[in-house]
């Protein structure tokens, strides 16, 4: 018993000091937070006092806004000020993580403590996840309220992927979603939701002029399907990121139909055409401060990297500021975009390996030798 007791307290002291470092981190700090994995973790107080402040800024859609540390403590003039938030209907939003984060958190303290409140707020969130749902299976960022690009389909930052991964998740009962915490007509239609966001990535891989499979845009158009813009600099392109998961996902299928791989063969043969060797992105000093400095340096032993962005037309890299003006380089970019977004990635070259197999799986030869 004395070991349990102080198995205990390092336990509590150790969350009391992961909690400590999230706040000193600022808003960065709380998403690490509501990210945690440990059961041990789900069974303490603390645990409980985050998931009754998910509840708290649970707004009436059932969704949650974005880039607000609700791990925090709050004082009761706060939790005044947020419960009156909570019939705000423009704010919702799974933008930066933000919805399917508070819905994991809750789904492992359910099974950790079987509360009903805990199941019941999962449920309404997951029906506000299904609620935002185009008949064409794509999401938007933000809803029911929006402005602006807000109502396109977002792959943006994997917002719609993260979507459709909790629904698949939800519905084939993984973990932490097993159990009761989601009635089985809920999973029926998860799974529903799922299928129909396969048919709008296929139905939104972006075809060239001479008629071949490519990427995807960030976003496109919710009635076209077109690639459009988002922010000012977030112009339409074949954007390597987010198309990278986009094809992990289609990748994860359990039998995929003939579609499903002309889109992913497609799509890596796209990657391995556009990929940029002999580079290596250096950041130096605090990413976006004053002192903060950005560069696309020689380097031969560097790995492949791709750029955020490939134009249109001849399918070339390039960098844009707020001024909606696309540049070849970094270097002709204020300070402020050239150090604070991320334009170029390695996300595809993680899919290589796996497309090997995936495709000795499938009976189906790569359309190109892959080299990494």
């Amino acid at each position: 018993m004395i070991h349990s007791f102080k198995t205990s307290r390092l336990w509590l002291l150790a969350t009391a000091m992961l909690c400590t470092t999230a706040f000193a981190q600022g808003p960065k700090g709380y998403k690490h937070v509501l990210r945690e994995k440990s059961e041990k973790f789900f069974r303490t107080d603390e645990a409980r006092r985050i998931g009754d402040q998910l509840l708290l800024y649970q707004r009436c859609t059932g969704g949650w806004p974005k880039n607000i540390d609700m791990v925090r403590p709050l004082n009761a003039s706060e939790r005044k000020q947020i419960e009156e938030k909570k019939k705000l209907r423009y704010d919702s939003t799974t933008d930066n993580g933000a919805t399917t984060m508070q819905l994991t958190f809750l789904a492992r303290l359910w099974q950790q403590t079987n509360e009903n409140k805990y199941s019941e707020a999962f449920q309404r969130g997951i029906e506000y996840l299904l609620s935002g749902q185009y008949q064409n299976g794509g999401w938007p960022q933000f809803w029911p309220g929006m402005r602006d690009y807000q109502v396109h389909i977002t792959y943006n930052d994997d917002a719609m992927a993260q979507t459709m991964l909790l629904l698949r998740d939800v519905a084939e009962q993984r973990v932490p979603y097993q159990g009761n915490i989601a009635t089985e007509k809920l999973r029926k239609k998860a799974q529903a939701a799922f299928d129909k966001g396969i048919e709008c990535i296929l139905a939104t891989q972006i075809t060239d002029a001479d008629g071949t499979l490519t990427v995807w845009c960030q976003q496109h158009d919710y009635k076209t399907l077109k690639p459009t813009k988002a922010r000012a600099y977030e112009l339409p392109s074949y954007c390597t990121q987010e198309s990278a998961t986009l094809v992990g996902m289609l990748m994860d299928l359990p039998n995929p139909d003939d579609r499903v791989k002309r889109a992913v063969h497609a799509a890596m043969t796209w990657f391995e055409k556009h990929k940029l060797t002999g580079l290596r992105i250096v950041r130096r000093g605090f990413k976006g401060g004053p002192k903060g400095n950005t560069e696309l340096v020689k380097d031969d032993t560097a790995g492949p990297l791709w750029a955020r962005y490939y134009d249109l037309e001849k399918g070339e890299p390039f960098v844009c500021d707020r001024d909606g003006i696309p540049r070849k380089s970094i270097e002709e970019l204020s300070k402020d975009r050239r150090n604070g977004y991320a334009w170029y990635n390695d996300r595809p070259a993680e899919l290589y390996d796996k497309y090997r197999k995936w495709s000795a799986k499938w009976g189906t030869a790569p359309m190109v030798c892959l080299t990494e």
